[in-house]
């Protein structure tokens, strides 16, 4: 069963950076584009940013310009910058098509 693992969230202050990371175990990503989702407590999960096999990224509005998404053999990125506080949520990786197994996602909290 394929295995998706998030890291590299935390507490940072509003127009600060972070870097996730998600590892994906077998060949998952090799041939399928993926993806960074976030949710915060009740709301619906919303797509982030999602990058293709070939390298093609696409973002939600409200992050173009200051998140950064990348890959690598099994590994997905998100480099964020000029964080802001309505970024705070719970963010997770997955495949496009997704697979149901979910990661536990990483909590990125953003203070003012």
């Amino acid at each position: 069963q394929v295995q998706l693992v998030e890291s590299g969230g935390g507490l940072v202050q509003a127009g600060g950076s972070l870097r996730l990371s998600c590892t994906a175990s077998g060949s998952i990503f090799r041939f399928n584009a993926m993806a960074w989702y976030r949710q915060v407590p009740g709301k619906q999960r919303e797509l982030v940013a999602r990058i293709t096999a070939g390298g093609t990224s696409d973002y939600l509005d409200s992050v173009r310009g200051r998140f950064t998404i990348s890959r690598a053999k099994n590994m997905g990125y998100l480099q964020m910058n000029s964080l802001k506080v309505e970024d705070t949520a719970v963010y997770y990786c997955n495949t496009i098509p997704q697979i149901p197994s979910w990661g536990q996602g990483t909590q990125v909290t953003v203070s003012s």
